[in-house]
């Protein structure tokens, strides 16, 4: 079985952090994300931007290793943000009320796609 996969970017402004994750965050690779944001931490980054555009999975250990971050984070007077979590994680989130923690959450609209079922329903139907 093939390891999963997650690739992270960053990309320093003055004091401002964009880290960019694709992929899958589990319990193997929460560790690399835990990395990159203690990173900022100790580069006095001040402003935390994590992109989850491209994340196509995140399970309770991506949500601890943001949590610790945002912990981490308030504590150094840095902000974490997050931007376009995948759905099932914003519903994590919503569900644990852990939202809090997050100083800001950006949710990715919801796909335009309509399912096959759907539309053979409605082609149908005609």
């Amino acid at each position: 079985m093939p390891l999963p996969q997650l690739n992270v970017h960053r990309h320093d402004h003055a004091t401002r952090a964009l880290i960019t994750l694709a992929g899958e965050i589990d319990l193997a690779t929460a560790p690399l994300v835990r990395a990159a944001l203690a990173a900022c931490l100790r580069d006095g980054i001040r402003t935390a931007d994590v992109d989850l555009t491209a994340v196509t999975f995140c399970d309770a250990s991506g949500l601890n290793a943001f949590l610790t971050a945002s912990g981490l984070a308030i504590d150094a007077g840095t902000t974490l943000r997050l931007h376009y979590p995948p759905s099932a994680l914003a519903r994590i989130i919503e569900i644990t009320g852990s939202g809090f923690l997050l100083h800001e959450l950006h949710v990715r609209p919801p796909s335009p796609r309509v399912p096959a079922a759907a539309a053979a329903a409605v082609g149908g139907a005609r």
